[in-house]
């Protein structure tokens, strides 16, 4: 695994966490010159498989990717970005084109001109809500492109997926954009794998913590086990060391006070629980180890400047069967880090 030693567990545990939840998907068609531009809202990521053609992809900020036939990308923050034939070439929103609905969540995007109405390029694209609840913070250190290259250590597996996808995205057949969806789901989950296997890129912070054998566990041990109010010694007695060097190293690597991580880890948690809508508030406060709801109230509002009942009121349903694909591609993908 090279200098990156993480455990399968802590590794496992963390995908644990992470959430893909597809919002929308497309199959474009495009013609020999074109420009599409894609916004993605708060929480969401973007995903790009370019199946047929040749492209590149210009984000918000200026920096340019060439991208090939076979090519995956992921962009965990979203944010504005476009897909161009070259780079001189103007872009248009991608809703402004001709959408033909495939099923739920899915369009067929026609983007070629009436002059020259074959394909020069084929790609399908998702909008996904991208969560890495409790670590949430290590989504934060992602970069804003992650380009895929399958055939490199990085990503083993994750070629057979593209070359599925490709083929779905050519043929459409029947059901086809059901299987894309669960397929772009599985890689995209498996990127961010491969993301934190490597290495992470090597930044720092919370990734320096966890090649912190000494606080790898006891992040372990508040992942598993957050509805304990754990205190300073325990957490240094799961390290193996005392309890002010523990405080100590914590704090200068993580960048704030062990029990302090604790209860923002809880809310993360909390309102990942009230968005999914299936618990109350007064079960989230007692899977959390709160002895009353109102003792609950008070920390959640401390952290995330709300009430619990704002994170259920606002956040939004996603159909059921799109979950549902989300939670397979999660364990397929957890199960396979654990091995």
């Amino acid at each position: 695994m090279g200098p990156f030693a993480l455990s399968s567990d802590l590794i496992s545990e963390l995908l644990t966490s992470m959430r893909l939840r597809g919002v929308q998907y497309r199959r474009v068609h495009a013609g020999p010159r074109f420009g599409l531009t894609f916004d993605a809202g708060p929480g969401h990521a973007a995903f790009h498989f370019l199946a047929v053609g040749s492209a590149v992809l210009r984000t918000a900020g200026g920096a340019i990717h060439e991208l090939a036939a076979g090519d995956a990308v992921f962009l965990p923050h979203g944010g504005s970005h476009q897909l161009l034939s070259d780079r001189d070439i103007p872009a248009r929103e991608i809703g402004d084109f001709p959408t033909a609905a495939l099923g739920n969540a899915m369009g067929d995007v026609n983007a070629c001109p009436s002059l020259d109405p074959n394909p020069s390029a084929i790609f399908f694209n998702g909008t996904m809500e991208f969560d890495l609840g409790g670590m949430r913070g290590l989504g934060r250190l992602m970069p804003d492109v992650m380009l895929v290259d399958a055939r490199g250590e990085r990503y083993p597996g994750l070629l057979p997926i593209l070359t599925s996808m490709r083929r779905e995205v050519c043929s459409a057949r029947v059901g086809f954009a059901g299987i894309l969806a669960r397929l772009a789901e599985v890689a995209a989950a498996m990127i961010v794998r491969g993301w934190v296997e490597c290495g992470c890129d090597d930044t720092s912070g919370l990734v320096a913590a966890l090649r912190d054998p000494r606080l790898a566990r006891a992040i372990l041990a508040l992942h598993r086990r957050p509805g304990h109010h754990w205190t300073v010694a325990e957490l240094a007695a799961e390290c193996n060391v005392s309890r002010s060097v523990f405080a100590d190293r914590f704090h200068t690597t993580i960048g704030m006070p062990p029990l302090r991580y604790a209860t923002e880890l809880r809310m993360l948690l909390a309102s990942q629980w009230l968005a999914q809508g299936t618990l109350s508030v007064q079960s989230v406060a007692q899977r959390l180890g709160y002895t009353s709801q109102a003792a609950f109230s008070r920390a959640f509002k401390r952290v995330t400047g709300q009430p619990p009942g704002a994170s259920r009121a606002t956040s939004r349903p996603v159909a059921a069967n799109t979950a549902n694909t989300a939670n397979t591609a999660n364990t397929a993908n957890i199960a396979d880090a654990g091995g």
